[in-house]
């Protein structure tokens, strides 16, 4: 049976990598802000509880992958396009991270040899795709939406203002 009051030793804990839980943050963060709004670095690690330096290499991945855009000059700073609203937790993650992989032996790259025979094989492949399930099935739009429900009303009532 399983003990779920157990304490779990973080230096054993399946988990995924800081990167990957700012880079859900700032995508998160700038998904609450007004459409076509720019942010820049400084204000993005403000916001999110991130170092700068890390966060410059988060913000590289997830523009490499194309999920938001820099711009440079005095009007520059990160955006969210419009249509990236949508941008799964999984398509964020991948983006820094890689592809997920619960365990080595469903690595499509190195096939397991003992998949036909492994009691364990099924459980894995199980497990892997409710992991990947509930990760697609989560939208940045969803979970700043959530954030915006818990916040409590700004009192300044200052937006940040799109840039152009």
């Amino acid at each position: 049976m399983l003990d779920r009051n157990r304490t779990i030793k973080p230096e054993i804990a399946m988990q995924l990598t800081r990167a990957a839980d700012y880079a859900v943050r700032v995508m998160v963060h700038m998904a609450g802000l007004a459409p076509g709004a720019r942010i820049s670095r400084t204000a993005l690690a403000a916001s999110v509880d991130c170092p700068e330096q890390f966060l410059s290499k988060v913000l590289q991945s997830l523009t490499k992958a194309g999920l938001i855009t820099s711009h440079r000059g005095n009007t520059g700073g990160f955006e969210l396009p419009a249509s990236r609203h949508r941008a799964s937790v999984m398509d964020i993650i991948e983006a820094v991270e890689g592809p997920i992989c619960l365990n080595l032996c469903l690595n499509s790259q190195n096939e397991c040899a003992l998949a036909g025979s492994c009691p364990a094989y099924p459980i894995w492949i199980q497990a892997q795709n409710a992991i990947t399930t509930v990760l697609r099935g989560a939208s940045i739009e969803q979970l700043a939406q959530q954030a915006r429900l818990s916040r409590p009303p700004d009192s300044t009532g200052i937006e940040e203002a799109p840039r152009g």
